[in-house]
């Protein structure tokens, strides 16, 4: 696997990008509540995986955004590779580029003692695109803190699970309702179309 770390500029950007978050898909689903939310994580691969090909079409950021599950000394190639070891189609759908970015988070929200914050502004990033597990945990934390931070959010239905539909369908509603968050399914809102809307909207 090539180790060729994507670089960010030194300085903020000016610009208006969105990015792609993927949250905890890189994963060995050996965890309480695993063999519920395992077969809704494969089917929002398979949706994440789908709708990166428009971001790339753009040559917007995609980023991992991974807990460390308690390997204090784990990096993005031991995370991956562990992953891999499982028979584990879901990272397999969705095994990291080469020029993907990929932060390791040590607790529920992508921005809790990351570099995320630090990277975004310099990508020139103000609209995020949370997708991954689980949608009432760690999806929930990292919209709440990127709605702090006044980034417009879309969380795909389709794109992301929980161990329940009911858990999924009302943290969803929390980010809808008091985030100002996108929820529409990726296969009925296009990238270009919510971009449009939040243009609109200003």
């Amino acid at each position: 696997m090539n180790e060729r770390t994507p670089t960010a500029p030194d300085r903020d950007q000016e610009g208006d990008r969105a990015a792609l978050l993927i949250i905890d898909m890189v994963n060995c689903f050996d965890f309480a509540g695993a063999e519920a939310v395992r077969p809704r994580a494969l089917e929002a691969a398979k949706a994440i995986a789908r709708f990166r090909k428009q971001m790339e079409q753009r040559g917007w950021p995609v980023i991992y955004v991974n807990d460390n599950f308690g390997e204090w000394h784990s990096e993005r190639s031991k995370l991956v590779e562990r992953a891999l070891e499982h028979d584990n189609p879901v990272t397999a759908f969705l095994r990291p580029d080469d020029d993907d970015f990929f932060i390791i988070k040590p607790q529920f929200s992508g921005f809790y003692s990351t570099n995320l914050p630090v990277l975004l502004p310099k990508l020139g990033v103000t609209k995020l695109v949370l997708t991954g597990i689980a949608t009432d945990i760690c999806v929930l934390f990292t919209a709440a803190d990127a709605h702090m931070r006044d980034y417009k959010l879309w969380v795909p239905a389709n794109a992301v699970a929980a161990e329940t539909d009911e858990r999924g369908r009302w943290a969803l509603e929390i980010m809808a309702n008091s985030m100002g968050a996108e929820t529409a399914k990726t296969d009925d809102l296009s990238l270009d179309d919510w971009i449009a809307h939040i243009d609109r909207d200003r």
